[in-house]
């Protein structure tokens, strides 16, 4: 049986819908009352009521039958919830955290915001696919189980390459960029039983979703990879990336990265061709990411941004004091009521980044994530975890499997169900979908033929 046909009620008792409890209950679960009345006939003589009497009691029944549906509370479009999906995370006890978790990314889809499993089977594997088994990689924080396991329903792949100090030479950065991106596709079309599905958009993301599979988009780690190049960019996003890093941990010739071990260079983002990055990220529909970048580089792309930007994999300067994570006045800046200052942080799990040491835990990435709740709001945290690219992994959140109780913390701390779906997945989609609305307007704007001259900066 169902749980949406069974429901807990207080005491222990269970309640099933063909056999009504003889005694009216009303509870409060966290979120809805919820009444159950005796709907059994008593075997009573047959009395014809008078007309004021009949009167009153047909009134009294319409009073009750509206503090009834007001007592279940909000349904359908305001909510997200449908009837059955309500009532099953009713069911649930109040304080069974995990469970309600476990309820919450069956209707929403769990995004993680940066994922190095490429670069690492290219480390590993050299970026061959042919021995590898994706349900099944040991000494890896992904795999296709633990993906699975973990409720995961949206990532996005980094298609990173390292960066070099000197940007004033031509590279095999492209070319490098477009293996990893050719990489990503061929993790996707060689997951077994399309487990895995490319996405482009957040309607692809949530029609995924809707299926049982997960889908799979692309982030670029550094804006190195475009090779100073708005047509590389662009033949990007064709290729189906959705986010760039404006850096790595190197300057490019026209922003500034976090520092270590690049020094501050510009005093920012550049304000020519800096600029122009931006201008035809917003005209193309890719998401400006600020991760990596330097505190004045973050400043001087929201001044820009005509559409919202996100951090993929980073945390929260005010806890850890450190050029790589986001400060408390640029999360202040974030606002979801204006398309232009909007975004999300989706919060790293890399315990240097959470603790400033080696070692950390959930606990600490869950205060990570409601620091920047109580700054820039609810509306604008996410999930980052960097699996695979670092190290150390908190103890709670070894791998991809324990996003679950991350969820299950936030809960326990407080936090609404609302709250926690923005965080597990809603904020990125509505960034998402404010970002491709941007590029929607823009499309009347011919692509832009900013170039920048090598051995210069500009």
């Amino acid at each position: 049986m169902r749980s949406a046909e069974k429901s807990l009620l207080p005491g222990g008792h269970t309640h099933h819908h063909n056999h009504q409890d003889p005694t009216a209950r009303s509870y409060y679960n966290g979120r809805h009352y919820r009444r159950f009345a005796d709907d059994a006939k008593r075997a009573t003589p047959t009395r014809l009521l008078s007309p004021v009497k009949l009167a009153i009691a047909l009134t009294l029944s319409l009073v009750a039958l509206l503090l009834f549906h007001c007592s279940r509370g909000p349904r359908g479009a305001s909510s997200g919830y449908t009837l059955q999906e309500t009532e099953e995370e009713e069911a649930l006890n109040e304080n069974d955290y995990l469970g309600r978790a476990h309820q919450i990314l069956k209707r929403v889809p769990l995004i993680d915001g940066h994922n190095d499993l490429p670069i690492r089977l290219q480390a590993t594997h050299s970026g061959k696919l042919s021995g590898v088994n994706l349900t099944d990689l040991p000494g890896f924080h992904t795999d296709l189980t633990r993906l699975k396991a973990g409720g995961v329903s949206g990532q996005f792949w980094s298609g990173f390459i390292p960066c070099r100090q000197d940007f004033t030479h031509y590279t095999d950065d492209v070319r490098f960029t477009l293996e990893q991106i050719d990489l990503i596709h061929r993790i996707v079309r060689s997951a077994p039983n399309n487990q895995l599905e490319f996405a482009r958009t957040a309607a692809d993301i949530r029609r995924i979703h809707k299926h049982g599979r997960l889908a799979s988009l692309i982030g670029l780690e550094g804006g190195h990879q475009i090779d100073n190049s708005l047509a590389a960019l662009r033949q990007y996003y064709d290729l189906g990336v959705r986010y760039l890093t404006l850096t790595h941990v190197c300057n490019t010739a026209w922003a500034d990265s976090a520092g270590a071990p690049s020094p501050p260079l510009h005093g920012g983002l550049t304000p020519t061709f800096g600029r122009a990055v931006i201008a035809e990220m917003n005209r193309i529909g890719m998401m400006v990411d600020l991760s990596h970048v330097s505190h004045a580089t973050m400043r001087d792309v929201l001044n820009a941004t005509l559409a919202p930007v996100i951090f993929s994999h980073s945390a929260a300067a005010a806890i850890c004091k450190i050029e790589r994570n986001v400060p408390d006045d640029v999360l202040a800046r974030l606002d979801a009521n204006s398309t232009r200052t909007d975004g999300v942080v989706m919060v790293n799990f890399y315990p240097r980044f959470v603790s400033c040491a080696a070692e950390s835990s959930l606990e600490a990435v869950a205060h990570h994530i409601e620091h920047i709740a109580r700054v820039a709001g609810w509306k604008h945290v996410g999930l980052g975890s960097d699996f695979d690219g670092i190290d150390v992994v908190p103890v709670g959140l070894e791998d991809v499997s324990k996003y679950p109780y991350l969820i299950a913390e936030l809960l326990r701390r407080g936090a609404t169900t609302k709250q926690v779906e923005g965080v597990v997945g809603e904020n990125l989609l509505r960034v998402m979908e404010r970002v491709e609305k941007v590029a929607h307007g823009l499309r009347h704007l011919p692509p832009s033929e900013a170039t920048l001259a090598m051995n210069k900066t500009c």
